[in-house]
């Protein structure tokens, strides 16, 4: 196991697995017919991982995540357990890096479609709004305001790209050729129920969801399951409901922070990414706990 100076878990190796596959933030070891995911405390941002790390990150996103696993009894998803103890003999040796920050699930072929659920009109699809009064190629009324909340949540999918490269923006009639038609009318129905139920329950902690990304897989018997990360600050835009306000971009429980401070230094958005200053790293670890706490109702 790999920490830096701040204890941020940056990379893992667990001696007996074959090496991970590993992606943006997690280190993914093929079981067989299951899969072991480690969150580590990496972050990335506009598709660059940074060198340094935020230190628990992995746990607030596997934690948030079970959360979500929990509520939506009604989805089937991929978690097996998270209990170090349910894990190969290898992994329980290392049990102390590894709890909170990994679960063990089924093997599900990942459908190549990034869903996305739009409430709120900020970021990009603010900018398009201003253009062309879409967003992602989706009419909207005219009037809105930057971060108002859209009069219905809107479903806008995208192409999953290679490490380091930008997710594409694509239109629905491209989902269902990369899929089929039944495929895409469920992947569409099942992210607007999901956030739509998210939305609400946050709503009632004092968070807005502003928006999220879903990632869907079919087990082995065809049924369409919620895998990877659910409704966290890496996969969505959490908002504290005291301070938000329209008009500008409000401020954010997630990476917009650490987005924020790479563009203030002038960072090309391509790497190798600048390492993060301590007082950034210290921010966002706090940005990242307080959603968890809002979120949960507990402390990591």
């Amino acid at each position: 196991m790999i920490y830096d100076k701040n204890h941020a878990l940056i990379e893992t190796a667990i001696p007996g697995l074959p090496a991970p596959r590993r992606g943006k933030v997690r280190d993914i070891y093929d079981l067989g017919d299951r899969l072991l995911l480690v969150a580590s405390d990496r972050i990335s941002a506009f598709d660059c991982v940074m060198p340094n790390g935020i230190p628990d990150k992995g746990r607030v996103l596997t934690g948030i995540s079970r959360l979500w696993f929990e509520r939506f009894t009604w989805m089937p998803n991929h978690l097996i357990s998270m209990d170090v103890a349910d894990y190969p003999a290898p992994a329980r040796a290392l049990a102390a890096d590894l709890q909170g920050r990994s679960m063990l699930v089924k093997k599900a072929r990942a459908l190549p479609v990034e869903c996305i659920a739009r409430g709120y009109l900020v970021g990009s699809g603010w900018k398009e709004y201003q253009k062309s009064g879409m967003v992602c190629g989706i009419p909207l009324r005219p009037g809105y305001a930057q971060a108002d909340k859209l009069d219905e949540a809107v479903f806008t999918p995208s192409c999953k790209a290679e490490m380091g490269q930008h997710d594409e923006n694509i239109t629905y009639e491209e989902v269902v050729r990369t899929t089929d038609a039944r495929t895409a009318a469920a992947l569409r129905d099942l992210t607007l129920r999901l956030y739509s139920e998210a939305r609400d329950y946050a709503a009632g902690r004092g968070v807005i969801i502003a928006d999220t990304k879903f990632e869907f897989g079919l087990d082995t018997d065809g049924t369409i399951i919620l895998i990877d990360e659910v409704l966290t600050p890496d996969s969505s835009r959490f908002w504290p409901a005291e301070s938000y306000a329209t008009g500008s971009n409000p401020p954010s429980l997630d990476k917009q922070f650490v987005r924020d401070y790479l563009d203030s230094i002038g960072f090309n958005h391509q790497p190798p990414a600048p390492v993060l200053p301590d007082e950034v790293v210290a921010k966002t670890r706090a940005k990242y706990l307080e959603a968890y706490r809002a979120l949960t109702g507990r402390d990591l």
